[in-house]
């Protein structure tokens, strides 16, 4: 189904779920009441049995999407549903947003640039989990994204190590397994398809730098927020930080002693590469269907297609932190010095470095934060996190934009069905009604990508990364822990 101009609500037959459950089978009754009976019986001793969970199924109404197409673009029912107000407007949050707007809930977006231009292109991502959870947001078919269908690892001097995809395994019918590829997007361009579907950049308060928040116990949250015209108030009953890995929400919310910020010893620096400025080499590696890394035990370059006409690359290698902050201090100049300084490998790679502009590379040291926890949270009552802002990782893994996305779906979700009465969810709390489950959930399946994120950072800067087999770098190291 290819993207048009329409408007999206929530599927009636599955609430927007994308699932419907098929109900608990006799046995699984059965097996649960026994239980019951025999904790009643032992007056209530240890803890109590946990009621099944039903199997669920792909809805077929809504094809799994959780929206249908509807006339007009729905009106926010205040009435029924807590106002969210969405601090941050990068792709966490614009999406969370979008499902906000598809499931009637009023919302208002805040974001400190001035406009959608004042961002950098930024890099590009990689669509892994969340390629099929993208249907949630009305995006049935992404623009200018790029399916790679094959990788390659290489040792400096360009022998191959690894390989896989779907030209390696299975060459003869590629196209009937594309469901098994990845999609590679410039993040901007994600963004704006995501800010298409809602309705524009009309919709995004811009310029709006929150500066502090406080709960009421009865009346909501105030916000407060600085902008180009001064100090501006504004209320909403729950305040979403969708903010980056220095979340302004966060830092409010737990401060930032409880998980500072945790170096993971190495530096990345970025490039975006034409292909027309490599138009004298032919290369199998530049088709735009491939993704290559190279290392040597300490710096590792990993090369994927941007868009259909460039490539980004991403360099990391190990440096002490003030190092690390010292050279991306120094500009785009000394940090294109130091990628070409580094990396004199096999071909191609000397000459994309080289043919990359200054104004499109850029550089940083990597970070993230201890895992929270849900107690750490529960000190907001209307106040939650998504995104880096609650779970930042390295860009090793390739993960945070699609856990982000998860997180917006997810939440947006567990808000359309835990507040269908508004007097129930003003009664008995946002944190009660919705939030301590969704955080549950979200942090539950975030962990292990922070997790395995950091051990990236570790493991491709090591020898590790020249074991030669084919398959993704690191799972080695899950076969020996099993």
């Amino acid at each position: 189904m290819e993207n048009e101009d329409v408007n999206w609500a929530a599927c009636p037959e599955c609430k927007g779920q994308g699932k419907k459950s098929r109900g608990l089978s006799k046995k699984m009754k059965l097996r649960y009441q026994n239980e019951l009976n025999l904790f009643e019986k032992s007056n209530s001793e240890g803890k109590p049995p946990i009621r099944p969970k039903a199997h669920q199924h792909s809805c077929s109404n809504c094809l799994g999407s959780g929206l249908v197409r509807v006339a007009n673009r729905l009106v926010a029912d205040a009435g029924t549903f807590p106002h969210v107000a969405i601090i941050g407007g990068g792709i966490g949050g614009v999406a969370l947003a979008v499902a906000c707007l598809h499931r009637n809930i009023p919302f208002t977006l805040f974001e400190r640039d001035q406009n959608f231009e004042a961002r950098s292109q930024g890099y590009g991502l990689t669509l892994q989990q969340a390629s099929k959870a993208i249907e949630g947001f009305g995006i049935f078919s992404l623009q200018d994204g790029v399916v790679s269908t094959r990788h390659v690892v290489h040792t400096m001097e360009g022998k191959i190590i690894g390989e896989w995809g779907i030209r390696k395994w299975i060459q003869s019918d590629a196209e009937k397994y594309e469901k098994r590829t990845n999609i590679h997007i410039a993040r901007q361009l994600l963004r704006l398809q995501l800010l298409k579907q809602l309705g524009g950049s009309k919709f995004v308060q811009w310029g709006h730098q929150l500066v502090d928040f406080k709960e009421s116990e009865n009346q909501g949250l105030e916000l407060t927020f600085q902008t180009k015209n001064g100090m501006k108030k504004t209320k909403a009953d729950l305040v979403v930080g969708a903010d980056g890995i220095r979340s302004s929400v966060r830092r409010q919310l737990i401060g930032d002693e409880a998980t500072p910020l945790r170096y993971l010893d190495c530096i990345v620096i970025l490039g975006i590469c034409p292909l027309e400025a490599l138009k004298d080499i032919d290369d199998s590696l530049l088709d735009s269907a491939t993704v290559f890394q190279t290392a040597n035990g300490n710096e590792r370059i990993y090369i994927m297609p941007y868009t259909a006409d460039s490539v980004m690359w991403q360099l990391s290698f190990p440096m002490p932190e003030e190092e690390a902050k010292a050279l991306s201090v120094l500009g785009t100049k000394a940090l294109k010095e130091e990628a070409c300084r580094r990396i004199q490998w096999h071909k191609p790679i000397p000459q994309i470095l080289e043919a990359t502009q200054e104004s499109e590379i850029s550089g940083y040291p990597v970070y993230d934060r201890e895992l929270l926890t849900s107690e750490m949270l529960q000190k907001g009552n209307s106040v939650t996190l998504i995104g880096d802002a609650a779970h930042p990782m390295s860009p090793f893994k390739g993960q945070g934009a699609n856990q982000a996305l998860l997180d917006a779906l997810l939440l947006a979700r567990a808000i359309s069905l835990g507040c269908r009465s508004s007097s129930e969810w003003k009664k008995i709390g946002l944190r009660e009604k919705v939030l301590n489950e969704f955080e549950v959930e979200m942090l539950a399946r975030s962990a292990i990508k922070v997790k395995d994120s950091a051990a990236a950072a570790e493991f491709l800067h090591s020898d590790i990364v020249l074991y030669e087999s084919d398959e993704p770098r690191g799972r080695c190291l899950k076969k020996k822990d099993k």
